[in-house]
C-alpha cells in the first residue's frame, strides 16, 4: 500500500491526509479523539486491495492545523466534504471510530449523497452524562495546561482507550497508543476534548433521518461508551446493523484489523 501526503483546507484549517494509490471506490477513514490517521494502517492496508484508502489526521491532531476553538459536529462533517471535493469525487464510504463514528452519524444525517455507506466504531448518539462531563473537562484543562498528556496520565488513557484483552494480549497496540499520546498538542487536544465530549450534541434525533447502510460496531470491553449506549445508537438509525464483539474496547480498528476489516468487508458486500 502506497499512501501519498496531502493537505486539505477546510472549516476548522488546514488538515493532513494519506491518499492510497488504487484505481477504485474511495474509503475514508477518521480515528478516535488524541488518535491520528496512522490508527487505521493496518486495517487500510487490508481495504487498500479494492479501495481508494484515505488516512484523516482530524482538526488539531496530528499533522493537522493545531486548533485555537471549539467546533461543533457539522463543521467536522464539512470538513469530510471538503476532502471530498478536494479528491474530485462525488461519494464515499466512511469509517470512523469515536469521535469518527460520531461524525459520521453527522456527514449521513446532513450529506447523504456524499456517503455512500458508514461504519461507525466505538460510539455515541446521546449527549454526554454529568460524571464523564466533569472529567473530561477537568482532563482538557490538565492537558492543555501540561502542553501534552502528562505521562503519570498514561495509564488512565490507556484504560480508557482499551480492555483486559488488548492490555494482556496486544502489547503492539499499548505501544502505539503510547506513542501517539507523547505526540500530543495539550493545547490543540483541549478544545478537541471540549467539543467531542463535555459539549457534544444530543444527536438520536437526528440520527433517525439518515437514509444511507449504516454498521455500527460495539466493543464488549469498551468502558468509554459501553454497549448499551452504542446499541441505543444503532437502534435510532433506520435499518442500521449493529454488532458486538467480543476482546475489543473502545479502538476496535486497532485492536483487531483483521476481524474488523472482515466484517466490514461482508457489510459492504451486501449493500
Amino acid at each position: 500500500m502506497n499512501l501519498s501526503p496531502r493537505s486539505v483546507e477546510t472549516p476548522l484549517g488546514r488538515l493532513h491526509i494519506q491518499v492510497g494509490d488504487t484505481d477504485g471506490p474511495v474509503m475514508l477513514f477518521w480515528p478516535s479523539l488524541l488518535m491520528t490517521g496512522d490508527m487505521w494502517l493496518d486495517q487500510a492496508a487490508i481495504h487498500a486491495e479494492h479501495y481508494r484508502v484515505v488516512l484523516i489526521d482530524p482538526p488539531g491532531a496530528g499533522r493537522s492545523t493545531a486548533l485555537t476553538r471549539g467546533f461543533s459536529f457539522d463543521e467536522c462533517a464539512q470538513c469530510v466534504v471538503a476532502i471530498l471535493d478536494h479528491l474530485d469525487v462525488s461519494s464515499a464510504v466512511f469509517v470512523g471510530n469515536s469521535w469518527g463514528g460520531m461524525i459520521g452519524g453527522t456527514l449521513a444525517a446532513r450529506h447523504p449523497k456524499r456517503i455512500d455507506a458508514a461504519v461507525l466504531m466505538n460510539c455515541t448518539g446521546s449527549a454526554v452524562a454529568l460524571k464523564q462531563k466533569l472529567e473530561y473537562r477537568l482532563l482538557s484543562t490538565v492537558v492543555r495546561l501540561a502542553g501534552g498528556i502528562p505521562r503519570q496520565m498514561e495509564p488512565i488513557a490507556i484504560a480508557a482507550f482499551t480492555g483486559p484483552t488488548s492490555r494482556q494480549q496486544r502489547p503492539e497496540v499499548i505501544a502505539r497508543i503510547r506513542d501517539t499520546l507523547r505526540k500530543t498538542n495539550g493545547r490543540s487536544a483541549h478544545w478537541a476534548i471540549r467539543s467531542v465530549v463535555p459539549n457534544r450534541p444530543d444527536q438520536l434525533e437526528l440520527l433517525s433521518t439518515i437514509p444511507i447502510p449504516v454498521l455500527v460496531i460495539a466493543g464488549a470491553e469498551d468502558a468509554t461508551f459501553p454497549v448499551a449506549e452504542t446499541r441505543q445508537m444503532a437502534e435510532a438509525i433506520p435499518g442500521a446493523r449493529f454488532e458486538v464483539l467480543n476482546g475489543i474496547a473502545h479502538l476496535a480498528g486497532l485492536e483487531d484489523p483483521t476481524r474488523i476489516a472482515a466484517l466490514v468487508t461482508d457489510f459492504l458486500e451486501q449493500h
